[in-house]
């Protein structure tokens, strides 16, 4: 790990100048362009870190289990050892502040580690056996066994708006390298600096660990050519995404096109809806508003679970709320986005919410300079957001509609109406709990996470976190990308039937030589 920038690429160990096109970063604030420029993967070069990948799949597939843990608490270690290198270059590339980018950087070691945690405690292999019963009547039955194995080398795309914790270290590479997968990550092009150093991290801690340089490779591509050719590859099984729906359904369009179909893990586009109901008005309206702008604003509202829409019931409470959030919006401070393209988009389409004939402008924040959004805060009736379906698009950025319905049924017909979301917040009393029992199986068949009386902002990594929803939040509502369930996109199961000893797993022989967790016949242990 050299801990300069080079501006090369990361194939399967070794140092390397693209030889198609160039990608530059971009100084967020300025617009400037920053050196160096970073060579674009070739078609020849995308071919050999596939190959690469390939080749060591076998080999990386059967480490160990405290030797990957090993490994990716060494990223962890490597990845801190950066300092405050790290965080200028990414703060200049992304505009995001330096403690966001330092929680952010905290966050990632954190994954890692505990996803070396997942390893060795070992029940994501799912170790099953079911003893042969020879006598059973009518028929016997046989010895078989169960594992979960690694799916093969899994392509990651690296995100926009978190460039450490969802991007070439982030939760997929994390989740793949602990399921055994070796990894190709596609860097972003808004933070190809960034992307460097971590990609060095990586590197080094598998060449430390005496692992094949196929494991990982770090991909700077220009235009969508090198990315299509990735997924495309045969030999890349299963594909990470986190950015735009049109993105990640192009990626889904060429997965499922191939001769034999691979899995996309997508996270596209959520609006997470804030559901306010009448006791928690009453009681603490103007309050809420306030919290609720500070969620709206927060990191320029560039987060997935921006709470970018806000379903309530008429009345003095709603009033209250709208007040003060409204306030709240009008001082808001506008915010350095992360690329000027993301910043025309935004105000392309707060441009286009604020004509909307059924909808009403209630605030808008702070002007700032040429890279920054200004905050803005709409509203509309229920019935008009049921005839227009298109109030439903995501706005990336800070920005937030209202919707006022005169009734519980109403509200309930809104709901029947979202796609599927990240997240559900209720904002409730006691007095809302029957409401809000009424509520549940609605958003339990639209959303990945249901919570109260908070803001979808803070995503904790931990066991019983779910990061996913349905279409179009994720291409797949049965995964999540937050938390230790993430390993399970990058596993299959393998049954063995009748095997001789010499020839089962180890995992799987008799006596449970490595200790792990394991269901027999239907009972939990470790025998």
């Amino acid at each position: 790990m050299s801990g300069s920038i080079t501006g090369n690429l990361l194939l399967a160990g070794r140092s390397e100048r693209g030889s198609q096109g160039a990608v530059r970063g971009i100084e967020a604030a300025t617009g400037a362009a920053m050196e160096p420029d970073f060579g674009g993967a070739s078609p020849a070069q995308i071919e050999a870190a596939c190959a690469a990948a390939h080749s060591a799949f076998q080999t990386y597939r059967e480490t160990g289990l405290e030797q990957r843990a090993a490994f990716l608490e060494a990223i962890a270690t490597n990845i801190e050892a950066l300092g405050d290198a790290l965080i200028v270059r990414c703060m200049a590339e992304t505009g995001l502040p330096r403690p966001r980018l330092e929680g952010e950087r905290a966050r990632t070691a954190g994954q890692l580690r505990l996803f070396a945690s997942v390893l060795r405690e070992g029940s994501f292999l799912d170790l099953r056996l079911d003893t042969p019963l020879p006598d059973r009547k009518p028929l016997p039955r046989v010895d078989l066994r169960l594992r979960n194995i690694p799916l093969g080398p899994v392509a990651v795309f690296g995100a926009s708006n978190f460039p450490l914790a969802f991007s070439v270290a982030g939760g997929d590479t994390a989740s793949a390298l602990a399921a055994g997968c070796p990894v190709i990550v596609k860097a972003h092009q808004a933070h190809p600096g960034t992307s460097e150093l971590v990609g060095q991290a990586v590197t080094k801690a598998a060449a430390d660990a005496g692992l094949p340089g196929g494991v990982f490779s770090l991909l700077f591509t220009e235009g969508a050519g090198g990315a299509q050719a990735l997924v495309a590859d045969a030999r890349i099984k299963a594909v990470g995404f986190t950015g735009s729906r049109a993105g990640g359904t192009a990626l889904m369009k060429i997965a499922q096109g191939r001769p034999a179909p691979i899995p996309v893990y997508a996270e596209m586009s959520s609006i997470n809806p804030v559901i306010l109901l009448p006791g928690a008005l009453a009681a603490r309206g103007a309050a809420i508003g306030t919290a609720f702008a500070g969620s709206l604003t927060l990191g320029a509202g560039q987060f997935c679970t921006n709470p970018g829409l806000i379903l309530a019931l008429e009345g003095e409470g709603l009033d209250s709320f709208v007040a003060a959030a409204a306030e709240a919006i009008r001082g808001a401070a506008a915010a350095t986005m992360l690329t000027p393209g993301i910043r025309d988009a935004y105000d392309a389409a707060v441009g286009k919410l604020g004509g909307h004939e059924g909808v009403r402008t209630l605030a808008r924040g702070q002007q700032g300079g040429a890279a920054a959004g200004q905050a803005a805060l709409f509203e509309t009736t229920a019935a008009g957001f049921l005839a227009h379906h298109e109030l439903q698009e995501e706005v990336f950025g800070a920005s937030g509609l209202v919707v006022r319905c005169p009734d519980l049924a109403s509200l309930h017909r809104v709901i029947e109406t979202l796609e599927g979301q990240l997240t559900a917040a209720l904002h409730i009393d006691e007095a809302d709990h029957e409401a809000a029992r009424g509520l549940l199986p609605l958003l339990e068949g639209k959303v990945g996470r249901i919570l109260v009386n908070g803001f979808g902002t803070g995503v904790e990594v931990s066991h019983a976190m779910v990061h996913g929803g349905p279409f179009p939040a994720t291409s797949d509502g049965r995964s999540t990308s937050v938390g230790s369930l993430a390993i399970h996109r990058f596993l299959r199961p393998v049954s063995y039937q009748d095997l001789p000893q010499a020839l089962l797993p180890e995992a799987l022989r008799d006596g449970n030589p490595l200790g792990l967790p394991r269901m027999i016949d239907g009972k939990p242990g470790r025998d």
